[in-house]
């Protein structure tokens, strides 16, 4: 289901880059959800965001 007046906007900022798992290494999405993000409910973009806050957190300690 295409979700195009969401209020949750993408957390891409443009560095888009995968790591070895597939991770974006400027948001911190899996490619799956990078791939998913435009057909998801609010709900689940911010629990994708969520999960990506939690790598990046990750990455920086």
């Amino acid at each position: 289901m295409m979700n195009s007046d969401s209020e949750i906007k993408s957390p891409c900022i443009n560095i888009c880059e995968l790591d070895d798992r597939e991770i974006c290494l400027g948001c911190w999405r899996h490619i799956d959800e990078i791939v998913a993000w435009s057909a998801l409910d609010d709900s689940a973009r911010r629990a994708v965001i969520m999960l990506a806050k939690q790598r990046g957190d990750k990455s920086k300690a």
